[in-house]
Order: C-alpha cells, then structure tokens, then sequence
C-alpha cells in the first residue's frame, strides 16, 4: 500500500514540476475544441400533427380503391420530390432561377431532415430539423416552422387539384376510349350486314349463330313431340268415348237447329275475325280452327241425313266437339313439329353446303359480341369516374384537417452546447496532465532516493535537500501567480462561453 502511495506521489510531483506544460496544452485543446463545437450549427425541430380523413361517400362497387390505399398513398406522396422542391422554393433556401444541382441538394436535405411518422391509421407527426449554417439560430428556428407550414399548404393544394385533374384526365381517356369502341362496332355491324346481304339464301333468319338456332329448335322440337305424344292420347280417349255414344235419343222430337251447327256457325264467326286480324293460314291457331270446322261440318251433315229420327243426344254433341278441340290441337302440334324439323333440316343442309359461310357467320357475332362487352363495361366505368369526380369536386373527398399546427422552437434541440464545452475543458485539462504524465516517463529523472537506488542497484548514502532563497522564492511565488492566472483565465472564458450559449438562446426566444 505505502509503495502504491510513493508512485501516486511521484506521479503528481512529476506532473506539478510540468506544470506549465499542462496549462499549455489544456488551452490549446480548449481552443480548438471550443472552436469545433462553435462550428457546429444550433438544430431547430418543429412538430405538427395531420388528420388525413377519407370520406366514403360513394358505395362500395364505385369506389375505385379503398380508404386505406389513399391514405397510404398520402403518406407516400407528402414528402416527395416535387412537394419538396415546392416548398424550397416557398420558403427561400433556393431561388427560382437555381439550378439542377441546388434544387437536387435543397431537396436531398430536406427529405434527410422530415419525417412523418404514423401515429394511428389516418394521424400522422410531422417533423422537421433544420440546421443551415449559413443562417442565424433565429432564421433556423423560423425556417424549422416555415417549412411545415408551406409543407402542408402545398399538400393540400396538391391533394384537391390533383383530384380534379385525375378525374378530368380520366374521363378524357374513356372518353376516346368509348369513341373507338363505338367506331369499332358501327364497322363490325356494316360488315355483318354486308355480309348477310351478300348471303341472304344461305343464312337463316332469327338470332344468334345457326348452331345456337339449331338447338333452340331441337330443344323446342323436344317438347312438341311430349305435347304431341299428350294431345294424341287424349284424341283417342275422345273417339271411342264417342263411338259408344248414340248421335240421338230415339222416340223424341227433334229440336230446330241442332248444336253442331250452333257450334260450326261459332267457329266460322271465329275464322272469319282471325282473318280480319291479318292470320293467314300457315297460322297454327287458323289451322287448328279449320281443322275443327271440318270436324263439326262432318257432324252437322249426319244429322242432317238422319233427321226427324229423334232428339239429338247432348252428350254426343259434347264429344264431338271436345274430339275436335283435341284434333286441332293435334294438328297444329303436328305442323309446328314439321316446320321445326325444316328449319333442323335447312339450316343443316346449309351448314353443310356452306360450312366456310356459317363459321364466318359465327365469327363476325362472336367479334361483335365481344365489343359489345367491352364497350358496355367502359360505359359503366365512365360514369364511376364522373360520379367520383364530382364526388371530389363538390364535397371534400379527403379531409386534411391540421391537428397540432407546427411548433415555434425557441431553443435548439443539438447540439447540447454547454455539455460539449464541458467536456473540452475536462479534456484538455486531461490532456494536459496526461502529456506531462508521458514526458515525465521518457524522461529519465528519480524524484527519490530509493526510486534511484532501485533503479542503479547500488545503495544511496544520502539527499540533498535544495535550499531555496528569498529572492527563489519570491520568484516562485510570481510563477504561480501566473500559473493560476493562466488557469483562471481558462476557467473564465469557458463560463463567458456558457454565458454566450444562454444569451443566444434567449434572443431566439
């Protein structure tokens, strides 16, 4: 322990015997030191808060992308490029005549030195840290806030004309987007129509290809021969119904005009309207109703041949009539299934004959069919896009609302100045002990007698003690008086530098 406590003695003695080295040295790294940390600019932080609110207005189906999405986009686009060059220009760290470069380096530092950061889905703080050392801690401070503020406004401009802009430029591009689809159908429809002219005998009447027409028919075909296969059952449930039935009640008188007449003078009334309404007599109802006037003419001349032979029987009437009903309706099935099965067999026989002329035929619907689609779907989305656009011209379809607006700093956030200068003084006063410290070891010097007597191996008689005069000390005494003035005086000025620090602040403020 006593030797640990010699070689902390020797080490302070060899230390105060370069006692002039160490304030030499503490004030050249204080003076540096102070210099560099006077070199570094005071930052100024400013903060804003932003809600940014997406109004939906509009259903779900017109929406053209979700809330979300937008705000994630306004995210994206608040700091861009071109928003920052924007507000370099609005708040003057360049001008309106600079360059590429400069606007490039304006730009580069502020998008170094904003951020915006998400505080929930649509809340965002904005930050902004400037420190120019061109300018004064007051336009610093000034600018921190002024750059927030232009920010914003220029965001907000942004958001509403462009909007509008991409509402407007939307609907001119569906707009010649429609105009071309429309050319395009005119010239699909004068093609087919050219084309059906020119093979007029080889196309059949009616819509949609001659395949799709074949099976309507085959499909329709289908059902006249169940109807068909029906309506003939019930025919002979009527014939023999009508065979077991006598034609007159015997033994009573006759009645004048019998109910077969009465009912073939109905149905000829009937023909005759059928006619009047322009029927011809390919119409299954006109021959299902001749058809059934043939019937009741056959009935009406057996009664006549037999008459006076008794009472007609008003059941058989009944049957003959319901027998004729039912003939008719067989009739009329059986033309319809023939004219089906000649629209089966021509339209085959065309196919067959043609077979290039029909596929052309499909092609050219399928063509048309397909700009038909399209051209509907591009008509649906102009009017979303209208309906959007006046969505965001006449209401506000996002909402920028400033929620804390941005702050007036009034004392820089970095560097922390006094602290810095703290630690330039302990530095160089550390540095200067510690040069005096490392010459004292390559020095070769013994402060005691036994640190030489370990040192030579040789044992050491005695010391000398020096002997200090009056006028050595008085000497000594002005030395120190220096010294202490010389450490004084470094003392002094790092507190006028504080001193500084403070009063700057304070004429920010």
């Amino acid at each position: 322990m006593n030797g640990l406590y010699d070689e902390f003695r020797v080490a302070l003695h060899s230390v105060w015997t370069r006692r002039w080295l160490v304030l030499g040295v503490a004030w050249g790294i204080c003076i540096l030191g102070w210099l560099a940390v006077a070199s570094i600019p005071n930052r100024y932080d400013s903060r804003a808060r932003l809600l940014v609110d997406v109004n939906q207005i509009l259903p779900d189906d017109v929406q053209t992308s979700n809330g979300r999405q937008q705000i994630d986009q306004i995210r994206d686009t608040l700091t861009s490029a071109r928003n920052l060059e924007k507000v370099a220009l609005t708040t003057g760290l360049i001008n309106s005549g600079a360059g590429e470069r400069e606007k490039a380096g304006a730009v580069a530092m502020l998008q170094k030195n904003i951020k915006v950061v998400p505080q929930q889905d649509n809340i965002f703080e904005i930050t902004s840290a400037i420190a120019v050392g061109s300018l004064s801690d007051a336009d610093n401070a000034k600018l921190a806030s002024g750059v927030l503020d232009s920010l914003i406004t220029v965001f907000r401009d942004d958001q509403l004309r462009g909007g509008r802009m991409n509402a407007r430029e939307g609907l001119k591009f569906l707009d010649a987007q429609i105009a071309e689809r429309e050319k395009a159908l005119r010239e699909i429809e004068a093609r087919r129509g050219a084309f059906e002219a020119q093979n007029i005998g080889m196309i059949p009447g009616g819509s949609g290809s001659p395949a799709q027409r074949v099976d309507a028919a085959r499909a329709e075909l289908g059902q006249i021969d169940s109807q068909l296969v029906s309506a003939q059952a019930q025919l002979a449930a009527a014939n023999g119904q009508l065979a077991s039935t006598p034609a007159t009640i015997p033994g009573v008188g006759g009645v004048g005009g019998s109910v077969a007449r009465q009912q073939l003078a109905g149905a000829q009334n009937e023909l005759s309207s059928m006619r009047s309404r322009g029927l011809t007599d390919a119409h299954p109802d006109v021959i299902a109703l001749k058809s059934q006037i043939a019937s009741l003419k056959a009935i009406a001349d057996r009664e006549g041949a037999g008459g006076g032979g008794g009472m007609q029987n008003p059941a058989y009437a009944s049957l003959a009539a319901m027998r004729a009903e039912r003939q008719a309706t067989v009739s009329a099935l059986t033309a319809r299934k023939s004219q089906l099965m000649g629209d089966i067999s021509r339209i085959t026989s065309q196919q067959i004959q043609n077979p290039g002329i029909a596929a052309e035929y499909d092609r050219i619907n399928g063509e048309y069919t397909a700009s038909k689609a399209q051209y509907d779907k591009l008509l649906a989305q102009r009017e979303q896009v209208r309906m959007r656009g006046d969505v965001e011209t006449e209401t506000d379809a996002i909402k920028i609302e400033l929620l804390d607006p941005p702050s007036k700093p009034t004392s820089p956030a970095a560097p922390n100045r006094p602290l810095f200068l703290t630690l330039v003084l302990l530095a160089g006063l550390g540095g200067g002990v510690g040069a005096a410290f490392a010459l004292g070891q390559v020095r070769t010097s013994y402060a005691t007698a036994a640190k030489l007597e370990r040192a030579s191996g040789l044992p050491v008689i005695g010391s000398i003690t020096e002997v200090v005069t009056p006028d050595r000390h008085i000497e000594r005494r002005k030395r120190l008086v220096w010294l202490a003035s010389g450490a004084g005086a470094l003392v002094g000025l790092y507190a006028l530098l504080l001193v500084a620090e403070f009063v700057q602040r304070g004429m920010v403020a």
